[in-house]
């Protein structure tokens, strides 16, 4: 019975992971949670910072929305982005570590 349970909650989190996965598997999203991961920012920061056209930006922020990797918060006419969980900051950390801080040593 032990068992039974461990099964489905190994479940479970493989489709939370899973998920989560799907929202990194493109450029500009990752790049918009890479920039999230340092701090919040609203909907103009991200599109000055990450150079991605306000439609493909419109639409890769909803698609993170709607995955729930991220939450949003209304100040006045802005809306601020952040990464909901903490786990997938740490997640993006250890990405650029592994990929993006060693691409700038000489080998």
């Amino acid at each position: 019975m032990n068992s039974d349970l461990e099964i489905s909650s190994m479940r479970d989190s493989a489709e939370l992971v899973v998920g989560v996965l799907k929202s990194l598997a493109n450029t500009d999203r990752l790049l918009i949670l890479c920039h999230l991961a340092q701090k919040e920012l609203n909907v103009s920061q991200i599109e000055q910072i990450t150079q991605i056209s306000q439609p493909t930006l419109s639409q890769q922020l909803m698609m993170l929305r709607k995955s729930d990797v991220v939450t949003t918060r209304r100040d006045g006419k802005q809306i601020y982005y952040s990464i909901k969980d903490p786990n997938l900051v740490t997640v993006l950390q250890t990405l650029y570590q592994l990929y993006c801080h060693q691409a700038h040593k000489p080998l």
